[in-house]
């Protein structure tokens, strides 16, 4: 369905076919997509199978069936397996999209049978812009909401501030020294995390961590920072910690990211890493800043 006067649009946003889209409602749209109830959100075989099943017959109102693959690089072995037999024969009136924010996760068969579009996240300054002037917050938490969103501008737009903030002082609470120091204290602190099902969340703020401290180490920008307002903690850290490790533990933290819909122990890993960097940083509480 066109909307009047649509040369130079992608779509409109009001007629019928678009607001049964935004519902997902559309008998020639369909959304494959990791569930967010679950614990390690994943793309099971079971939705591809049925999304295989819709898109065989031929559309009831456009041209083709369109399948968006969400967070593609989330699907199980099973379920990538059985999308790229689909990828290999797919029917003449469909057309899929692979959604991914981390392609290098998504097993080679299937990039090799995609055609990859880059899509660039807007300026750091600009998200911020957007924030003070949508949401009317205040520039430091336009700053913070910016940064962790990665650009992201959707995300950032919709993030508590509140709440965000109150879980990056969860993660600033276990890299503390008298937490990081203690070899009990970190495995009681992980096996707390898994059972809350919160080892993900702690990963993504683990990695921003320490992305600042090689950050510091290099001589980088302090403007793009995260953890500003733990600069002397950080710098601390900075000043003992080993920079190649700390590079090897960003690298292991992001294929743990990546093999976490492949039913890995994430108790474990995060068990692990904290010890690793327990070892990177060299903890002493009486040379670190509580």
């Amino acid at each position: 369905e066109q909307p009047p006067e649509a040369e130079g649009l992608d779509s409109c946003g009001t007629c019928r076919s678009c607001q049964q889209i935004e519902a997902r409602t559309h008998p020639d749209f369909f959304v494959i997509e990791p569930d967010p109830d679950q614990a390690t959100r994943q793309i099971k075989i079971e939705q591809v199978r049925e999304i295989e099943h819709q898109i065989m017959y031929r559309p009831l109102i456009g041209e083709r069936k369109i399948c968006m693959v969400d967070d593609a690089d989330r699907m199980t072995i099973g379920a990538a397996n059985a999308l790229l037999k689909t990828l290999e024969e797919p029917p003449e009136h469909s057309l899929f999209l692979v959604v991914s924010s981390r392609p290098a996760a998504l097993p080679a068969t299937i990039r090799s049978r995609c055609q990859a579009l880059r899509f660039l996240t807007p300026a750091r300054t600009q998200v911020e812009a957007a924030l003070i002037l949508k949401r009317e917050i205040p520039p430091p938490d336009a700053r913070f909401l910016a940064i962790i969103s990665e650009g992201r501008l959707g995300e950032a737009l919709t993030a508590d501030v509140k709440d965000t903030r109150a879980r990056q002082q969860e993660f600033l609470n276990l890299v503390r020294p008298q937490s990081l120091q203690s070899i009990g204290a970190i495995l009681s602190s992980a096996e707390a995390i898994a059972k809350a099902d919160r080892a993900q969340d702690i990963f993504a703020w683990l990695a921003r961590w320490i992305r600042d401290l090689v950050l510091i180490q290099i001589g980088g920008d302090p403007d793009q920072l995260l953890y500003v307002d733990d600069l002397k903690t950080l710098e601390a850290y900075a000043r003992r910690a080993d920079t190649d490790q700390l590079l090897d533990l960003l690298h292991e933290i992001e294929m743990t990211q990546q093999r976490a819909t492949r039913n890995l122990n994430l108790h474990m890993a995060l068990e692990t890493i904290l010890l690793r960097l327990h070892d990177a940083v060299a903890t002493s509480s009486t040379l670190l800043p509580a």
